[in-house]
Order: structure tokens, then C-alpha cells, then sequence
């Protein structure tokens, strides 16, 4: 840890601080605005489907710009977008909410790469852990974001218009913090082809495909029963307190893990950790099928955040073995397009299946993608040693 991976650290926690609370009000939003109640998780799908949007033009503006204006624009973005948000909630405008979360779509997906920013923070040996530290940020968000929401639902007249007001301080507060890293230049190939590698070579990688599909996969997964998480226990008539309470914890179990899974990968592999993360999916499944009580929401979506963490730091570190120093920017983009590709076609499907065939039908749902998950971690398990990356 150096004092620039601490302020970026805290960046993520600031943008997590974002998202939570983007999640636990978000759906309850729609939930009252929408035409029809299918569409309650319209204004979580727009904010994911902006991150895929943007996620091409986010790489250009940080080739161009470099990294850390590139970062402050996606703040910049994040005040405006909030503040659209709370003037479309207080007239009761659904559809700008959800063009609100759209455009917010562009901080998503360039705060997104603050894991990645980590490993230029330290030396090369130290990438797990600068990758682990950055997440661990997002224990922030954990014991802030849900607390936010609860604290600010009543802040204005109309129930959720205060959060996003609030969240503007919290983006304002980010960017000066984001004023004071030092990133270092990003590194440019000579040649004909200044930026590597074009992406159809560089997908040919069996580790390429993988670590996307491991991160893509299990992002969906979780964001499938996150997002679905505070209308099922509306549903359930458990007050929004308890929502909160199990997003804190559910976000905790995703970020506290940090602190030693980049050991537990230099120990063991990148492989074997997101193997862990698959199996701790299928517990959280198992216990979300077996009753409906505060106590299964909590375990359920506590042993889901340790999951996704196993997935996504494990997948992340794999991936930074498929590309070359100048090819980082696309190759990071196409990762993230299709990590927020697939939390759009999530949130989408999350908010159908849980007003129409309840919280049970979404966790069945989700074991297709497990399946999937499994399957390719296998699959470069079985290839030959030289495409894998060691333990050490």
C-alpha cells in the first residue's frame, strides 16, 4: 500500500458508495413509477447497459486524455446524471430516471477501470494485492451506500429523490480526492499499430475468453439476485431497514474477502480461487431456495458476495496475463463491455422473473450460468501449462 493506491482505494469506495445505493433504490423507484411492475428493474438495467455503451468510448477518452482525467470526467458525469435523477424522481418522470441512469452509465464503466489503474500504482509482483486493495474499498459502499438510502429516502417529498442529491456530494467528494493521484502514463507501441494487438487477435486466447466469461458470468449472477433482492423482500413484507441491512452485508461479503484474496491466488492460482467462487454461488442458491425468512436473505446474499469476490478478483488477475502493456485499454474495454452486456440482460431479466415468477424462479435461473462458469474453469484447467498462469 502507497499513498496513491490509498486515495484510489478510496475512489472505489466513493463509487461504490454509488452503486449500493444505486441498488437498493433504484428498483424501489421503478417499483412506483413504472407503467407496468416488470419494468421496476428498468432503472438498474439502464445504468449496467450504460456501462456497455460507453465502456468503447470510455477506452478512447482515456488513451486520449490519460488516466486520471479521464476519471474525473466520469465524475463529472456522475454529478450531472444524479442530478437528473433527482429532478425526474421528484416530478415523477420514470422514463428520464431511466435515461438518468443511462448516462450514469458512463461513470459506471469508467470507474469500472480503477481496479485495473491499481496494478500502474505498484510494481509488477504486487498486482493481486493492488487489485485486492482497490476492492476492498468497496467496504465503504458496504456500510455507507445502504445506510445513505435509509438515511435519505425521506429527504424531499417524494420517497428516494434526497439519495440522489446526496450521492451528488459523494461524486463531488471523489473528484477531489481523484485530483490528487498521480497515474503514470499510459504506455503507447511504436509502429504501425500504436496500441498493440487488434481485439479479434487478442480474443483467440483461451485465458482472453475465460477470464471474461468467468467475470461476465458471475457479475450476472450476482447482479441477477442482487438487483431482484429489495423487491423480493418488499415482497416478502419485510421492511426496507432489513433491505438495507442485507445489502450492507451482502457488500461486505463482496469487498472484505479482498483483504486476502490476492494472497490466497499467489498461493493457490487464479484457477483454483474462482473455482471456490463458483462452488460458494451454489451454496448461496441453496440457501435462498430454502425459505424466505430475514435470515436466508441475509446468509444467501452474504455467501453471494464472498462468491462473486473469489470470481472477479480471480478473473480479473487472470486476465491481465492476456494482453501487453500498450494493448491494456482495449483489451480492459472489452472486458467491462461485456461484464455490463451481461448484468443489462440480468437486470432486465431480474426485475420479469421476480414480479412474475417469484424469488425462487430467479435463483433456478441462475444456475444455467453457474453451469457455464464451471464448465470453461474446467476446460482451461485441462489446456496445456504454458497458457496457464502459476501459483507462487
Amino acid at each position: 500500500m502507497n499513498i496513491q493506491l490509498l486515495l484510489l482505494t478510496i475512489c472505489q469506495g466513493l463509487f461504490l458508495t454509488n452503486n449500493v445505493t444505486f441498488i437498493a433504490i433504484n428498483g424501489l423507484v421503478g417499483l412506483a413509477l413504472a407503467p407496468v411492475a416488470w419494468m421496476a428493474t428498468l432503472p438498474i438495467c439502464a445504468y449496467v447497459a450504460g456501462g456497455a455503451m460507453f465502456a468503447p468510448l470510455v477506452a478512447k477518452h482515456q488513451r486520449a486524455l490519460g488516466r486520471r482525467r479521464a476519471f474525473q470526467l466520469g465524475l463529472v458525469v456522475a454529478i450531472l446524471s444524479c442530478a437528473m435523477a433527482a429532478w425526474a424522481v421528484s416530478e415523477k418522470q420514470f422514463w428520464w430516471v431511466v435515461i438518468a441512469t443511462l448516462l450514469a452509465g458512463y461513470f459506471n464503466a469508467n470507474a469500472g477501470l480503477y481496479r485495473f489503474a491499481a496494478t500502474e500504482l505498484v510494481a509488477p509482483s504486487h498486482k493481486e494485492r493492488a487489485i485486492s486493495w482497490v476492492l476492498a474499498g468497496g467496504i465503504m459502499g458496504a456500510v455507507i451506500g445502504p445506510n445513505l438510502a435509509n438515511a435519505s429516502r425521506g429527504l424531499l417529498t417524494q420517497p428516494f429523490a434526497g439519495a440522489y442529491l446526496v450521492l451528488i456530494g459523494v461524486a463531488a467528494l471523489a473528484l477531489a480526492v481523484m485530483s490528487f493521484i498521480r497515474f503514470p502514463p499510459l504506455p503507447v507501441a511504436s509502429g504501425a499499430s500504436p496500441h498493440g494487438r487488434p481485439l479479434r487477435e487478442l480474443a483467440r486466447q483461451p485465458v482472453f475468453v475465460v477470464a471474461i466469461a468467468a467475470c461476465a458470468l458471475g457479475y450476472g449472477v450476482m447482479n441477477l439476485l442482487m438487483a431482484a433482492t429489495p423487491i423480493a423482500m418488499a415482497q416478502c413484507s419485510l421492511p426496507f431497514d432489513r433491505t438495507a441491512l442485507v445489502l450492507e452485508w451482502h457488500v461486505l461479503g463482496m469487498f472484505v474477502p479482498s483483504f486476502f484474496t490476492g494472497s490466497l491466488i499467489k498461493r493457490f492460482g487464479a484457477l483454483s480461487v474462482m473455482g471456490v467462487g463458483v462452488l460458494l454461488n451454489l451454496i448461496c442458491v441453496g440457501i435462498a431456495l430454502s425459505g424466505i425468512d430475514l435470515m436466508h436473505f441475509l446468509a444467501a446474499l452474504l455467501t453471494l458476495g464472498v462468491g462473486w469476490n473469489f470470481l472477479f478478483i480471480g478473473g480479473t488477475t487472470l486476465f491481465t496475463q492476456a494482453y501487453r502493456p500498450e494493448e491494456k485499454t482495449t483489451a480492459q474495454a472489452a472486458m467491462d463491455f461485456c461484464i455490463y452486456s451481461t448484468m443489462t440482460l440480468t437486470s432486465f431479466s431480474s426485475g420479469a422473473l421476480v414480479t412474475t415468477g417469484g424469488w425462487s424462479w430467479m435463483n433456478w435461473a441462475s444456475l444455467l450460468p453457474l453451469a457455464c462458469t464451471a464448465a470453461a474453469l474446467i476446460w482451461l484447467a485441462g489446456r496445456p501449462a504454458a497458457t496457464l498462469p502459476a501459483a507462487s
